[in-house]
């Protein structure tokens, strides 16, 4: 099922400890850094459930950690089977995205946030929040057809 060109979209950057998200809107192609979840032990589905309640979205992105090659490393599989378990529990469409260099991104817009005096959350957990930001403007920049869905 297609998302609305007009709706709302929740992007993930799955990591080991933390998944950072983003908000983002497919009529005005715009994403902001929203959150991070625990990821610890297991992922926080009622965090996950909360959000579904307050941004209700059509469609979610899930970064894909792939080696620098392309290949698949261990948290690729991490990250698809939680696009699939996304999928499974609110019958909304995955698309994954290819999240290599995101962090380094993410780490050189919160050092300039911090410079300019704007960075208030915790290093580790807005640097993964601005990796799922950077995961969606990357999405929302490209043709929608090109898109890997899940």
């Amino acid at each position: 099922m297609p998302a609305s060109s007009a709706g709302c979209v929740l992007a993930f950057d799955v990591g080991r400890k933390l998944i950072g998200v983003a908000i983002g809107h497919r009529s005005t192609g715009s994403a902001r850094a929203l959150t991070t979840l625990s990821a610890a032990c297991s992922v926080d589905w009622s965090a996950v459930d909360a959000l579904m309640r307050e941004w209700q979205p059509d469609a979610f992105i899930v970064g894909l950690p792939l080696a620098l090659d392309g290949s698949d490393q261990p948290m690729t599989r991490v990250a698809r089977a939680f696009g699939s378990a996304l999928n499974a529990r609110y019958s909304r469409p995955v698309h994954e995205v290819d999240e290599r260099y995101t962090s380094h991104e993410a780490s050189r817009r919160f050092a300039e946030q911090r410079a300019h005096g704007h960075a208030k959350r915790k290093h580790a957990a807005a640097i993964d929040a601005l990796a799922a930001q950077i995961i969606l403007e990357a999405w929302l920049a490209s043709p929608l057809d090109s898109a890997v869905t899940a």
